[in-house]
Order: structure tokens, then sequence, then C-alpha cells
């Protein structure tokens, strides 16, 4: 810079707008280049004034003074600061939403019930260690499935709870996170899906991806309203399970196959409608397989 084109501080202060003080600040932050006279003063390349303008607009709208340096820097552009920072701030209205709805479902109860709600939601405050509660679940139930598989089945059953959920919903959600924890419904839940008491599986990894394929031939069935009854669809579902235990199918067999199962169904009903109360007319893998099960003790009576 020559003595004719550099700016001083007040020089750049009168363009900008911006006070003196904010720009030593900004200066000291790294954030503005500035060079020294011969007796220490500061002084400011031209292209500080539209530096200067860019990084107030910023500031205007919240962004970080790091983020701004990097804007600064050219390293990272306006879009991508501006796309964070409304990422960010969606992040914390959804906490605030999600916080709110949690205190109004409180407030919803009961006054003697306050109380049982506050340890009730408890579990649903924070909605990544709830959802990780049910993915637990699940994936201790679908173990010899490979991941890609369990995720698939996670994304379709494992219910998303909005931010403004109503009162309604998130009392389901924190029970249906309850009843995951409980040791009881994961004997049942595999005793259902397996037919555990059915012995003589080959192969479980196989039986699985095989149950799924039935449940999705049932799907059909069960969101046009169809009450369970035999057909193809529980005759494939049968053969799936003759086949895994190297039998028949035979009326025998499929008396068999509700041996021991008697009220173990109870508890994965309940998680089931839990889950339809939240997800609304969507078909989940449990309702299909419900359907099924339903129609195998119909063909049995």
């Amino acid at each position: 810079m020559t003595r004719d084109t550099y700016l001083t501080i007040g020089a750049l202060a009168d363009r900008t707008g911006v006070a003196v003080r904010t720009i030593r600040f900004y200066c000291d932050e790294g954030l503005l280049p500035v060079s020294r006279t011969a007796t220490g003063h500061r002084v400011f390349d031209p292209a500080a004034v539209e530096q200067l303008t860019l990084l107030r607009r910023l500031r205007t709208f919240g962004i970080g003074l790091a983020a701004i340096a990097e804007v600064l820097a050219g390293t990272r552009s306006i879009a991508e600061v501006i796309a964070a920072e409304r990422a960010a701030l969606d992040a914390e209205l959804d906490t605030v939403t999600r916080r709110r709805a949690l205190l109004r479902a409180v407030e919803a109860a009961a006054p003697d019930q306050h109380a049982r709600h506050l340890t009730h939601l408890a579990a649903v405050v924070d909605p990544r260690a709830a959802y990780d509660t049910l993915a637990t679940f699940w994936r201790r139930q679908l173990t010899p499935l490979p991941t890609s598989a369990i995720d698939g089945f996670l994304g379709m059953n494992i219910p998303e709870l909005a931010p403004d959920a109503d009162p309604g919903h998130l009392l389901a959600y924190a029970e249906l996170v309850a009843a995951a924890t409980n040791p009881a419904l994961a004997t049942a839940m595999s005793d259902t899906i397996r037919h555990r008491g059915t012995p003589g599986v080959r192969d479980e990894r196989r039986l699985l991806f095989d149950i799924a394929d039935a449940c999705v031939t049932a799907a059909p069935r069960v969101a046009a309203g169809h009450a369970p009854r035999p057909g193809p669809e529980l005759d494939h579902y049968v053969e799936v399970h003759a086949t895994a235990r190297a039998r028949r199918d035979t009326p025998e067999f499929r008396r068999c196959l509700l041996r021991d199962t008697a009220g173990a169904d109870r508890p994965v009903r309940h998680y089931w409608h839990l889950t339809a109360t939240l997800t609304g007319d969507s078909v989940s893998s449990g309702a299909a397989h419900l359907w099924l099960f339903d129609a195998l003790t119909e063909s049995v009576r």
C-alpha cells in the first residue's frame, strides 16, 4: 500500500459506520488484515471496506467469528455457513418445542398424576437416547441378520417422535421405550417371531429373512382391513417355518407352532398397538406378523 491508497482506522470507520474500537477488536481477532505505519498506526487496504461490511452483515445474522474468518479467508462459502447456522437453529428450535410439549403433557395430567407423568416422560426427554433404547432392543432381537437389514427394519418400524407431539403421543412413546427395557417383552417377541416352542430351526438367519418376506406378502391384507384368515399368505408363512425345521405343513405342525405361545403374544400386541398409535395408518412389520399369527390360530381352530 502507498500513502495515497491506504485507509486509516478512522477513515475505515467513517466509510463503514463501524466503531473504531470494534475494528480494533476484529483486527486483534485476525479477521481483518492490517498493516502498521512507521509510527505504529493501523492502516488498511481499501478492500477492507468490503471485508468489514461483509463481516458485519454476517454478524447481524448471528454467524460466529470462527465461521466468518473462514468466509473471509475463502475456505468456506457464505452459503455453507448460512446453511450450517440455519441447521443449528433448527435443532435449537426442535429442542425448545419438544421441551414445551413435554411440559404440556405433564400439565394435561390430573394433579395427582403429575409426579407419575414426570417419571414416565423422563424416558423421552432425550429423543436420541429414547430412539437408541428401541434400536438396541431390535438389534438384539434380529442379531443373526446383517446390519443393513436391521437398519432397514429400524427405519420402517421405529416411529419418529415429532418435536411438537401431543400429550397422547408422548405418553405412548414413553410407554414404548419402557416396554423395550422389559425382559418379558424381549422373550415374548422372540417367542412369537420364531415360534420357539417348536424347535429344530437350522438356519435362524434365513428364517428371519423369510418371515420378513411373509410379512410383506400379508401387509396388503392388513392395510385393506381384512380379518385374519387362512389363505395363501398364511400358507406361505407356515411353509417358511416348516422349511426352516425340515418339516411339512400339516395340521399337526400348525398346532405345534402355536404350542407354548398362549399369552406370549399379549405384550407383543401392546407394543405394536403403541407403535400404531404413533405411526397412524402405516402397516408395521409387527402388525403384519400378528395378522399371520392370528390367521394361524384361526386355521388350527
